[in-house]
């Protein structure tokens, strides 16, 4: 309870600190960055539906469609904590193309993180030689709950560990009884994976060109908050958000973004301003990604809330059982 309190206090202090210096956001580079995010999104949905496409090549699939799944799913991250719009994805990606299967979406999905994986690991390796990114031993003593409280306690982060895995058997056995059509569904959705030539240029060379956008996007909001756009400085920052990826514990993974970044750049700017642009950037990141994403729901799919699509897909899902049944 203590560690979280004083973890709640030093991200008060930080929003403190955006709050004392947003008049001195540089606006122009905050709207040039928040647009190549967007561009980002949109660059990523695009190896997302030529992942689809090539599971279901006999289907018509819309870009516009997988766009607003895409978009609206991340938003949604940004605001909810444990991926839960990946949920929404996944509904709205199935609505969008006609006798597709939830395997075979959900395996897609895990397509992209083949590339992530393999840039995360260049990008976390830079960072680490570095000497300012903290060190897996020192997690503990940053000022980020979820990441500090599992680095503190190994015992408690084996037993969740431990309980995703039985419950990983758990469901396996539930559908051992039609495990070969699900995997037949999973494969079908991996099924790019089989094409290297085709994965590399229409998924890899696509998700690169993504991640050039991403990269183009932090540096103008270096710039915006005054911590100044580098290679080295976006470098820093692609390296946070793998850390903050793979703790999915809090909305966009903010309290580890804030508690890294004002580690990462202490010896950069200012204190007022590291802290200032630790949480300025997590805000503006969030609050676009949400109204697109919230726009897009409204517009592409007709819905007038997050929550209604989670209704939706539950009822979906509830009607799908019966049937099968």
């Amino acid at each position: 309870a203590a560690s979280f309190g004083d973890d709640l206090s030093a991200f008060g202090d930080a929003v403190s600190s955006f709050a004392d210096q947003l008049s001195q956001i540089a606006a122009k580079p905050l709207l040039i960055g928040l647009a190549f995010f967007i561009a980002y999104l949109s660059m990523r949905a695009v190896a997302f539906r030529n992942v689809l496409r090539a599971a279901y090549p006999e289907e018509p699939i819309s870009y516009k469609l997988i766009w607003g799944a895409y978009i609206a799913a991340y938003g949604f991250n940004n605001v909810v904590p444990a991926r839960g719009g990946d949920v929404i994805k996944v509904f709205l990606t199935k609505q969008s193309i006609p006798h597709s299967t939830y395997p075979a979406i959900g395996a897609a999905l895990f397509v992209e993180s083949v590339f992530d994986a393999v840039m995360g690991a260049f990008i976390l390796t830079f960072a680490f030689t570095q000497g300012v990114f903290p060190r897996p031993p020192d997690w503990a003593d940053l000022n980020a709950f979820d990441l500090s409280y599992f680095a503190e306690n190994p015992r408690v982060l084996l037993f969740v560990l431990t309980a995703l895995a039985v419950l990983s058997l758990v469901l396996f056995a539930w559908l051992n009884q039609r495990v070969a059509r699900f995997w037949a569904r999973v494969r079908q959705g991996l099924t790019i994976l089989w094409d290297r030539p085709r994965y590399l240029r229409e998924v890899f060379a696509v998700q690169f060109a993504a991640w050039c956008l991403r990269f183009t996007a932090f540096w103008f909001l270096l710039d915006a908050f005054h911590i100044g756009g580098s290679v080295k400085n976006v470098l820093l920052v692609l390296g946070v958000n793998a850390v903050a990826a793979a703790v999915p514990f809090t909305p966009g993974g903010a309290g580890v973004q804030q508690a890294f970044l004002v580690k990462v750049f202490a010896g950069t700017a200012g204190t007022a301003t590291v802290a200032a642009y630790s949480v300025g950037q997590q805000v503006a990141i969030a609050v676009t990604a949400f109204t697109t994403g919230f726009l897009a729901l409204l517009f592409i799919f007709r819905f007038r809330s997050f929550g209604d699509v989670i209704r939706a897909g539950r009822e979906h899902r509830e009607a799908e059982r019966a049937a099968e049944k």
